[in-house]
């Protein structure tokens, strides 16, 4: 299908792609980084192929799953709002968490992430971030609200409380699309949230305010000041500051400039999926009109949206590789450590879908890969190697086996368990969603 007609299909009947490319509407100039092939690598090689393991199915649109620790269960977020529980007896006919009477979904809405409490054992308490209708202090020519909410299970961890509901961060959402919706929680007991530039294209229109940057109008990317857009931001909730329903790590990089302190790193367009592996954070960036990245996060990083989109200057012929001086010291536009076009190469897609590093047993080959994929998958995985000296990344597709390829026509997010071994979500060619876990090919 044509790129828009693919997108129109994706989920739930919607509009709109998933994880949100915008159409082509500029030029780009050649990057200014060492390509993949180019760059040598220090890890092993991984496999040319692996097999899926299909775990559930019978799902609309899995987009999250979350690892109970200590026990064979796992939940799976479906963008209609539901969570499902799957144990040793599969899916569990009774939700774990109904909130479809809230959620609003379609497009790029819906039950968009789920994490677990770092000590969820013990406490119970879990995470959701998904869409809702627009609520009090969001504008009204405004699309809908982001919520990040707080929820405790019962004592065997088998069903969320409905009634628990704990409204965490509310942030009004300007357009219906760039939601980016992961939550992650770090080893420093912090949850990372990803929030991308609030829709439309470019960065502009609607919502979307003046930067530094005056060769392209916008955006949200580059400001730090005026919203929480563009960004991934890191708060505490375990702790709550005076009329909001978390507090803020006194490390932030923000705190005492002119900042919103909230802010980890900032300058993405929809930074879909996210993941945390020996203290390096991975978060896939999904690109406007030509080229798909993954960058290596670091604590206030900037990572270019809308001056570049990957590499590559968007929308001009020539673009800064940081900013004035006079804007935060003239910090550097990071580079991302992955980058693949929309066509022409053997690794290229639609829509990046971030993954996980491998740290499992049942594959050794691959220790230390970074497995993810695209939202216009057709059957692939990709690979990713991290080399011995600063560049990109290798990158190649790592094909699925037999019939395996059918069950991931398109993929929607990965999951890693607490053995390191990774899974995919995703539906099959046959329409079926499902979670299945990479397994040996054969």
């Amino acid at each position: 299908m044509k790129r828009r007609r693919f997108l129109e299909a994706a989920l739930v009947g919607s509009a709109a792609g998933l994880a949100g490319c915008g159409q082509p509407t500029g030029r780009n100039t050649q990057p200014n980084t060492t390509s993949t092939s180019e760059t040598e690598t220090t890890t092993g090689t991984p496999p040319n192929s692996v097999g899926l393991r299909t775990l559930a199915s019978g799902m609309q649109a899995p987009l999250d799953v979350a690892f109970a620790p200590g026990a064979d269960r796992r939940y799976i977020a479906e963008q209609t709002g539901v969570v499902h529980l799957h144990g040793p007896n599969g899916l569990r006919d009774e939700p774990f968490l109904d909130l479809r009477d809230t959620v609003e979904a379609g497009g790029e809405m819906g039950l968009l992430g789920i994490a677990l409490h770092p000590n969820f054992a013990e406490n119970r308490r879990l995470f959701v971030r998904y869409s809702s209708q627009a609520r009090s202090g969001t504008p009204p020519t405004y699309s809908h609200t982001f919520v990040l909410s707080e929820f405790v299970t019962t004592e065997d961890g088998k069903r969320a409380k409905r009634d628990s509901e704990r409204v965490v961060l509310e942030i009004p959402e300007p357009q219906s699309n760039h939601n980016a919706g992961d939550i992650k929680f770090g080893a420093d007991g912090y949850l990372y949230v990803a929030v991308g530039d609030g829709g439309g294209g470019g960065d502009q229109g609607t919502g979307h305010v003046s930067d530094w940057y005056d060769t392209v109008d916008g955006g949200n990317g580059q400001d730090v000041t005026k919203n929480l857009l563009g960004s991934v931001l890191r708060i505490d909730i375990d702790d709550r500051a005076k009329g909001k329903g978390y507090a803020i790590p006194n490390d932030n990089p923000l705190i005492g400039t002119d900042g919103l302190d909230e802010h980890y790193a900032w300058g993405f367009r929809n930074p879909w999926r996210m993941s945390f592996d020996r203290g390096d954070l991975f978060v896939s960036d999904v690109g406007e009109s030509s080229f798909e990245e993954v960058n290596l996060v670091q604590k206030g990083g900037n990572y270019g949206w809308n001056i570049k989109e990957g590499t590559h200057c968007y929308e001009a012929d020539g673009c800064p590789d940081a900013t004035p001086g006079s804007v935060r010291d003239g910090e550097p536009l990071a580079l991302p450590i992955i980058e693949y076009p929309h066509s022409g190469g053997s690794v290229s897609g639609i829509s990046v879908i971030g993954g996980y590093v491998y740290r499992g047993s049942a594959l050794p080959a691959m220790e230390g890969t970074y497995v993810f994929g695209d939202l216009q998958a057709a059957g692939r995985l990709f690979a990713a190697t991290r080399p011995d000296r600063n560049g990109q990344w290798p990158t190649r597709v790592l094909s699925v086996a037999g019939d395996g390829g059918r069950k991931i026509e398109q993929i929607f997010s990965f999951g890693r368990d607490d053995g390191g071994e990774l899974y995919v979500l995703g539906i099959g060619a046959d329409g079926d969603g499902g979670l299945h876990r990479i397994v040996p090919a054969g």
